[in-house]
Parts: C-alpha cells; structure tokens; sequence
C-alpha cells in the first residue's frame, strides 16, 4: 500500500480526473500533493525544473499529461519525468491513457518498462467533456455536431475513472494491472443526444458532420491546439475500433461503471446546462 506517511502527487490536479482523485484521496485523509501550474509548489510539464521540488519525498504519482498524451513530444516528456521519479524513490505509478491511441499505446510500454510498481487506466471518451470540456457548448446550443457518423462508444463517467485511479493508488493488489474502463453499453452521438434531452428536458440534436467540419468548429470556439489535438483523437479512435465494453472498472472496484444516463441525469440537476435552459 502508499506510505500514508507521504503525500501522493496527483498531476492535472486542475483537470477532470485529477481535481476528483485528489478530493477523493484528502477525504481518506492522506496527504496529496497537487501538481499544477497554480499549486503552491507548481509543476509545469514544459519546465522539467518544476518536476524535482514536486517529486520531493512523495510516495506515488497519479500522471495524467496535459493536454493530452496524443500530442506530439508527450510520450518523451512522460519518460523523463518517470526517470526522475524513479530517482526521487517514487514507489508507484498510476498512468492514465486514452483507448484505442497510438501514442497512448507508447506511454503504455514506456511506464511498463520503467522498473517501478505501476497501474495503468485505459479510459474511454470521458462523458464529462459534454458538461465540463469543450463539447459543453454544442449541448448548451441544442446542436451537438459530432464527427463519425454512427459508431457507438462505450463513454466512462469520470467519476469511474477516479475512483479506479484511488483504488489503484491506495491498495493492494493493483501493481501491473491496466484497466480498460468504459461505460456500460455502447451508444452513438444521437442516442447521447437523446439521453441529454431526457435529463435536460429540452432538445439536443445531433447532427453528423465531417471531421474538417468538427475541426473547424472547434478552432473557432477553442482555438487551433485544441481542435487539432481533438480532431485527431476523433479521427483515431471513431473509425469502430473501440465499439466494445471492457471490464476495467468491474476488476478494479468491484461494481459496474455508471451509466451515461445516471451522468447525465446528475450533471442536469447540478445545473452543468443552466445557462441553456
């Protein structure tokens, strides 16, 4: 298990998963460290003169790498930050990763070799990006225009993800395992559409559109790194290849994952689409 008498370093500590794995971890009690560009002791993933202060005397890291570990430098900016780790007396490694992603897949094999206890998290898209990221404003327009036509995705509930990425961090029997965690059906952008309109109580059309038009929308809304990180994330894992369920979240909790239907439901009552209404 983590030495409860160290912190643990959890990185993206701003982001989806991160805020919700260090909230959950200060609730047990434990100490966290929050790695991040506005922490007390901020850690930046471009200024590797960040990574040592945040590294010193933690016990375990939960590595999550913004924007997000398809782009471009990432898989080598991850390895030498887990060298470093690994030469600060790091005793563990939780590594979340993206399904179905090349780069991914090289992240993947680089912590698998890297000597030290590790887990990794293997997600689905993340149904929060509709309530949290930017696909949030096409579901507050009413329009949601989404690229892939009607591939079904087995999207995760981020709550899932961080309750994993805790398990993983705080006990036993976790080391070498990679969880593939996905929600528990496969569904299409439209029957998403369909299943934000229910709990909103008003109209969310998907529209299908192509992946030049999805760019183009995104870099007006986003800017041009995002739509070019989110396009071709899109473009890799929309083409069928993760149209299938895997049992990460029921080997490493023990239950099944949410529904998209329960996010949804919790997001609209939490007022995620208020502005909308």
């Amino acid at each position: 298990m983590t030495n409860a008498l160290k912190p643990i370093l959890v990185l993206g500590a701003t982001g989806k998963t991160g805020a919700r794995i260090a909230s959950r971890l200060e609730a047990r009690g434990l100490l966290v460290r929050r790695g991040s560009r506005t922490a007390a002791l901020p850690f930046d993933w471009t200024q590797p003169q960040t990574w040592g202060p945040v590294l010193d005397g933690v016990s375990a890291v939960y590595i999550s790498y913004s924007p997000d570990i398809a782009v471009p430098g990432a898989v080598e900016t991850v390895t030498a930050f887990v060298d470093q780790a690994r030469a600060a007396g790091v005793s563990r490694l939780v590594l979340l990763t993206g399904r179905g992603e090349y780069h991914a897949q090289r992240a993947e094999e680089m912590v698998r070799a890297a000597g030290l206890p590790f887990t990794i998290v293997r997600a689905a898209w993340f149904a929060q990006n509709f309530s949290e990221g930017a696909l949030m404003g096409p579901v507050m327009a009413g329009v949601m225009r989404m690229p892939g036509g009607a591939v079904r995705e087995p999207i995760v509930d981020v709550d899932d993800i961080a309750d994993v990425a805790v398990a993983a961090l705080t006990e036993e029997g976790h080391d070498g395992q990679t969880y593939e965690v996905t929600g528990p059906r496969l569904l299409s952008f439209a029957e998403m559409a369909e299943v934000m309109t229910q709990a909103t109580g008003r109209q969310i059309a998907h529209i299908p559109i192509s992946f030049e038009a999805f760019h183009a929308a995104l870099s007006s809304e986003h800017g041009a790194m995002i739509a070019d990180l989110l396009t071709a994330i899109a473009r890799e894992t929309l083409d069928g290849r993760n149209a299938h369920l895997a049992d990460g979240v029921q080997r490493a909790l023990g239950r099944a994952p949410r529904d998209f239907a329960a996010f949804a439901q919790d997001a609209a009552r939490a007022g995620a689409w208020a502005k909308a209404a």
